[in-house]
C-alpha cells in the first residue's frame, strides 16, 4: 500500500477536495464508485467529511458554502499544494500576480489553508500541515495519483509556480505539448495546454484517481448518473478517461501502465 509517511515537500500536491451542493449524495456516489468511507464531520468544520480508504485519508467532500450575498462556487475538485508557511505563500502568490480568493485560515489544530488562483485563473488550494498531513494513501486504486494544470500560458505558469513554490515546469520526453511539474527535481504533477480542452474551458487543475479497470469503472459511473466527457483512451501513462460526477464535479481516472 503506497502509504505516505513523510511530510509533503512545499509545492507538492498533497490533498484534493470537492465542495458539493448535496454532500450526502456526493459521499454516496464516491463510496459506490471508489469504495471510500466518509460521513459529514463536526459543525465547527462546516460538516466537512474526510473520506478514507483502508482507514486512511484520501480526499475531502464538503457542502458548498459562500459568504452572504455571494454566489455559490462551482462544483469542482480542488488541488492543494503543500506549504511550510501559508502566510508567506499567500504573500508570494500576490507578489507573483496571483489572486487570493480565501485568505489564510486555521482549521483547528489540523493545519492552515488558503484558496487562490494563478494569473491565468487556475484555482488551487494551499495546505500547511498541522496534525493533518494531507492524503495518507496515494498511487493505488481508488486513491489520488496525479494532478494536472491546464493553462493557456506555460511560460507564465512556469514563472508563477517557480516564484511561489520553487517548482520547475519541464518538457516531458515522448509527449508533445506536455510538461512535468517538478518539485526538487521530481515530477509530482503535469501541465498541459488549455487549447486541448473543449472551447470555453477555464484554466484549472485536474484531479486523477487511479482505478484497476477504467472501462468497467466508467460503466459504473454512468449507471450512477455520472457523465463521460472523454471516453477511455490509451496514452503513454496508461488508459484514462475524463468524467463528471452527477453534480458536475470533473475528474480523471487512469489505469496506469504496469511498471516494467
Amino acid at each position: 500500500m503506497p502509504e505516505v509517511t513523510t511530510p509533503y515537500a512545499t509545492g507538492t500536491p498533497c490533498w484534493v477536495d470537492l465542495m458539493a451542493d448535496d454532500q450526502q449524495a456526493a459521499l454516496d456516489f464516491y463510496r459506490d464508485l471508489l469504495g471510500w468511507q466518509g460521513q459529514p464531520g463536526p459543525a465547527e468544520f462546516g460538516g466537512y467529511a474526510v473520506c478514507e480508504l483502508h482507514g486512511k485519508a484520501v480526499a475531502g467532500i464538503g457542502p458548498k458554502m459562500a459568504p452572504e450575498g455571494a454566489p455559490q462556487p462551482p462544483t469542482v475538485w480542488t488541488t492543494y499544494l503543500a506549504s511550510g508557511d501559508a502566510e508567506a505563500t499567500q504573500d508570494a502568490i500576490t507578489a507573483a500576480g496571483g489572486t487570493v480568493l480565501a485568505p489564510v485560515m486555521d482549521v483547528g489544530d489540523l493545519g492552515r489553508m488558503l484558496i487562490a488562483a494563478d494569473p491565468q485563473g487556475a484555482v488551487f488550494g494551499v495546505w500547511q500541515a498541522g496534525e493533518f498531513p494531507g492524503a495518507q494513501i496515494v498511487n493505488e486504486a481508488s486513491a489520488l495519483t496525479w494532478n494536472e494544470l491546464h493553462t493557456s500560458d506555460v511560460p507564465a505558469a512556469t514563472a508563477f509556480y517557480g516564484a511561489v513554490f520553487g517548482a520547475e515546469i519541464v518538457a516531458f520526453d515522448g509527449a508533445d505539448s506536455y510538461w512535468e511539474f517538478r518539485i526538487g527535481g521530481r515530477a509530482v504533477g503535469g501541465v498541459t495546454l488549455l487549447a486541448n480542452d473543449p472551447p470555453g474551458t477555464p484554466a484549472h487543475w485536474l484531479t486523477y484517481f487511479s482505478v484497476d479497470d477504467v472501462d468497467s469503472t466508467v460503466d459504473a459511473l454512468v449507471r450512477s448518473g455520472g457523465t463521460v466527457l472523454a471516453p477511455p483512451f490509451d496514452m503513454i501513462a496508461g488508459r484514462m478517461t475524463v468524467v463528471a460526477d452527477p453534480q458536475g464535479g470533473t475528474f480523471a481516472m487512469i489505469t496506469p501502465q504496469p511498471l516494467a
